[in-house]
Order: C-alpha cells, then structure tokens, then sequence
C-alpha cells in the first residue's frame, strides 16, 4: 500500500510538472506538529500555480515515533492564493488525506479524509519563500489540527 501511494505521488508531480507552460512551480520542506497523539513530523511538498492565483499542492509527511504509534501522511491539497503584497500571501487550502497509523504491536490503520486550513507565504525573494500552515483533518475516529512550518524553493 505505501508503494502504491508514493507511486501515485509522484506521478501526480510528474503530471503536473509535464503540463506547466506557465505557473510557479516550487518545492517545500517542513516541520510539523499533528495534535492527536502529540506527534512531530518532517513534510515535502510540490506547489504548481495551475491557474492564476489557484494552485495544487501534493505532500508527504512522516511523523517521528510517539506514544507507541509511527504514522505518515499523504495529502493532496489545494490553494487559492490572496497576495495581499508582492512578497505576501494569505491562502485558504482545502483537500484530500490518506494516513497511516501503525502501532508498535499490532495491525496498523488506514484513513482517508479531508483538510481545510490556512497558510501564509512570505517571499524572502524571487525563489524562497517561508510559510506556516494550519489544517484540520477530518479522518474516520481520528479528527486532529495540524501545524506546519516551512520554507519553499521556486523556479
């Protein structure tokens, strides 16, 4: 399964990066913090401006070990950018969310779900910018907020 979602991942960035005659294009890291089980995370993501002010963003987070339970991920979530200034933007995010719970002991669990959120973007310059994103998720028994902190770099 986890093959499965990661080939999709990247066939979806493949797919997107072949269709992008136009567009800001960027690539993101970040730091998490999902609040169910108090779980720290490291993210990548891809944004793709695919119509002005509108883009798509594919993610992928892994979350460190905590209370007994290792997790990750993967979402797919889309922005609409409000740039309040040439270098600053609010965006409202909405989107889809697959995560994996798996226990030390045990059957791990699967989740699908949504996110709806909102970030904002600071351009430092032509191409790094820093954002800081809160989402909540709505997964089956398992609603959490999630708190990102990152930096992108656009070409």
């Amino acid at each position: 399964m986890k093959k499965l979602v990661l080939v999709s991942i990247v066939a979806l960035m493949g797919i997107f990066t072949m269709n992008a005659a136009q567009g800001e294009k960027a690539f993101g890291a970040q730091f998490n913090y999902a609040s169910k089980h108090s779980m720290v995370g490291l993210g990548l993501n891809f944004n793709y401006e695919f119509i002005n002010n509108v883009r798509v963003e594919p993610e992928f987070i892994y979350y460190f070990k905590n209370e007994g339970l290792n997790a990750f991920n993967v979402n797919l979530n889309f922005n609409y950018l409000i740039r309040t200034s040439s270098r600053f933007a609010i965006y409202p995010l909405a989107g889809f969310s697959y995560a994996r719970i798996t226990p030390e002991i045990g059957d791990g669990v699967n989740r699908f779900g949504a996110n709806v959120g909102v970030g904002v973007e600071y351009s430092i310059n032509n191409r790094f910018a820093f954002y800081i994103e809160e989402r909540f998720q709505i997964l089956k028994d398992m609603n959490q907020s999630v708190t990102g902190l990152g930096v992108k770099y656009k070409f």
